[in-house]
């Protein structure tokens, strides 16, 4: 296939506008995920054939504006700006156009090919929203197509649009300011345009007016003169205007924004509340509100819980036979052992691990698809702020549920490096699927829903206390809650499964291998005649403060590379998966208390190490260690009140 039959094109918008469905729809199967150099922010890649073109799509991260003030933003426009891309696709929330825009005119100021994908204009319909698509192509010079991501609708067209943009020629309508600001950027234009940036001209006179911290420096490392001339135009705007001129800029483009929007935008007045409107008042009042929180996240682990035990009693029943088999055709030879070692290892991680992970990873992404999350932030708000965080950081916490590795990631919405930090080190004592394994297979299975469930809300009493006195020792005050709120919509199965496939992913390519090679591992050990020997130089600690089985030592240690380790390998040591005949009631709930708060896994210390630094992610986890087994020993001391 020919270089011209190729095309690179790439998806970019704000939070929750639909970016992931319509990646997920284009890509199908053929998509990867890796990171952008040199960073821990993912990468998402995907290859499209269509009408004799292979198309490379490339999903770039949900920003909501071209400035530098975090990482993702800072990828998105070096993105844009270097690899030059044959078509940019904005995809923009039909139901919130006003915002949506601002972030299009900063897309259309680097003058690179858009094609402006309206989705959820059928969201937009019902609450009496009707936007005339062609008069903003007009307005933009640039394509516009009405989309329904969800079903399909119009993503056909953008590709089309797409091709038809390769083809062609495409013509540039950069936005028009006020006149004050319009005569500034066009005289630092004529300053900049023989500088040798890989940036259009008129872009680079913006951000200087705008104070960017990047061009600036770009700037003062090619032509310092310019700079001065900068200097005065900004003095010269600040004195008219009276505000900073990164504000003044802001707001001629909101204002921009804001004059597209009332020609464009029809609203039909007096009309009743809508589903989603009312859906809305219910979920965020200041009381029922929390009411259907606790309602919903309980339905969700009682979900969780019920099916995982299902499905681990019908992977018992089907396994339980397996062992016997393998030594009478196999014999007990070392290698046989060895062997059975790494089967039993796999047969555990099925039986105890998949039977929880899955369900839990389908329900959140329903609720995230639904749009109930960012309910669940705003409605925490008030109760973050008392951690020294605000609502924002409560996404962050969700997403940890599922893995604490994206949560801390995610801790980057976060405005402040303080609050990144608190929210990130918050985030590793959340309990993850890895952990909410051993707490629904150990706790929940054999002791009671309601202490599974009480582990949950001790865990939440740790964390809220925590925020509390990192806030007292880390100065600062946490910023306002600011963050839009996405409608409610029908959840996407394709766009779920996808996700949830994704999670799975790592499950089966990453802990699978972990799991056979300590298996076989710590049976050698076992084999060898070592176990006694560690165990014993363990034991102050397992057997005496703990009050575990000396084995759990070591069983702790492999554990930091995945905490379901600890369940699994200890199913495969013991050779059963019934450990109600191991351990007592007592025990599991210790184990899991342990588990839960102990040193993070080693991804998740990987993460904490490349964005705080060595010293911040070693002492977290130092701290983690000694706070785990602490905590487990008093709670040990409690429950011997109770057994």
């Amino acid at each position: 296939m020919t270089e011209g039959k190729k095309i690179n094109i790439v998806l970019a918008g704000q939070g929750n506008a639909g970016k992931s469905t319509i990646f997920n729809y284009l890509t199908g199967l053929h998509q990867h995920t890796g990171n952008w150099a040199g960073k821990t922010i993912e990468k998402f890649e995907g290859t499209l054939y269509y009408k004799g073109y292979t198309i490379d799509v490339f999903d770039l991260p949900g920003i909501y504006s071209l400035t530098t003030y975090s990482v993702e933003e800072v990828i998105s426009r070096e993105y844009i700006i270097k690899q030059k891309p044959d078509v940019v696709i904005n995809i923009i929330d039909s139901t919130n156009l006003e915002r949506n825009l601002i972030f299009t005119l900063q897309l259309l100021e680097l003058e690179c090919p858009v094609i402006l994908a309206l989705n959820m204009v059928d969201l937009a319909l019902k609450k009496g929203i009707t936007i005339d698509s062609a008069k903003l192509q007009k307005i933009i010079n640039a394509p516009v197509i009405p989309t329904i991501a969800s079903r399909g609708s119009g993503l056909t067209d953008i590709i089309d649009k797409a091709i038809e943009l390769k083809e062609g020629k495409t013509e540039y309508r950069v936005p028009r300011y006020g006149k004050e600001i319009e005569s500034r950027i066009e005289d630092l234009s004529q300053y900049v345009k023989d500088v040798d940036l890989p940036y259009p001209s008129r872009w680079i006179a913006i951000k200087l007016l705008e104070k960017d911290r990047d061009i600036v420096t770009n700037i003062r490392g090619k032509d310092p003169r310019i700079l001065k001339e900068a200097g005065e135009a900004i003095y010269r705007l600040e004195e008219i205007h009276g505000h900073d001129s990164s504000v003044v800029i802001s707001d001629e483009r909101t204002l921009l924004a804001s004059h597209i929007t009332r020609e464009i935008v029809n609203i039909r007045p007096h009309r009743k509340l809508s589903l989603n409107e009312k859906l809305e008042i219910i979920t965020t009042h200041k009381i029922i509100g929390y009411f259907i929180m606790i309602l919903i996240l309980g339905a969700m682990f009682v979900g969780v819980f019920s099916f995982g035990n299902w499905l681990s009693s019908l992977f018992e029943s089907v396994f339980q036979n397996w062992h016997e088999w393998w030594n009478n055709e196999l014999g007990t030879t070392l290698t046989a052992a060895l062997g059975w070692a790494a089967v039993e290892s796999v047969l555990a991680l099925v039986q105890i691990a998949l039977p929880y992970i899955l369900p839990f990873y389908i329900l959140l992404y329903i609720l995230e698809d639904w749009g109930y999350i960012a309910r669940i932030s705003f409605l925490m708000d008030n109760f973050m702020h008392k951690m020294g965080i605000h609502g924002k950081g409560c996404i962050s916490f969700i997403i940890g549920l599922g893995c604490n590795v994206p949560g801390c990631l995610s801790c980057r919405i976060m405005e402040s490096k303080r609050e990144r930090f608190i929210t990130a080190v918050l985030v590793t004592l959340v309990p993850c699927s890895a952990v909410s394994v051993i707490i629904f297979g150990l706790v929940g299975k054999y002791v009671g829903l309601l202490w599974a469930l009480g582990l949950y809300l001790f865990a939440m009493i740790v964390i809220f206390l925590t925020g509390k006195l990192s806030s007292k020792f880390i100065g600062g005050e946490p910023v306002e809650l600011i963050m839009p709120m996405p409608d409610y919509k029908t959840p996407n199965l394709k766009t779920i499964l996808y996700e949830t496939w994704d999670a799975l992913k790592e499950f089966i390519y990453i802990a699978a291998p972990i799991v056979i090679i300590s298996g076989v591992f710590i049976q050698a050990i076992n084999l060898a005649g070592w176990m006694p020997a560690i165990s014993s130089f363990l034991s102050p600690v397992t057997e005496k403060w703990l009050g575990l089985p000396a084995v759990t030592g070591i069983l702790l240690i492999f554990g930091i590379l995945r905490k379901e380790l600890i369940l699994v390998m200890l199913a495969a040591y013991l050779g059963t998966t019934s450990f109600i005949d191991v351990l007592s009631p007592q025990q599991m709930i210790t184990l899991s208390v342990v588990s839960m708060f102990y040193v993070p896994c080693v991804a998740t210390i990987s993460v904490l190490w490349k964005d705080f630094g060595w010293k911040k992610a070693m002492a977290v986890c130092i701290l983690e260690i000694l706070f785990a087994i602490a905590i487990a020993g008093i709670v040990k001391r409690a429950l011997d009140l109770v057994f």
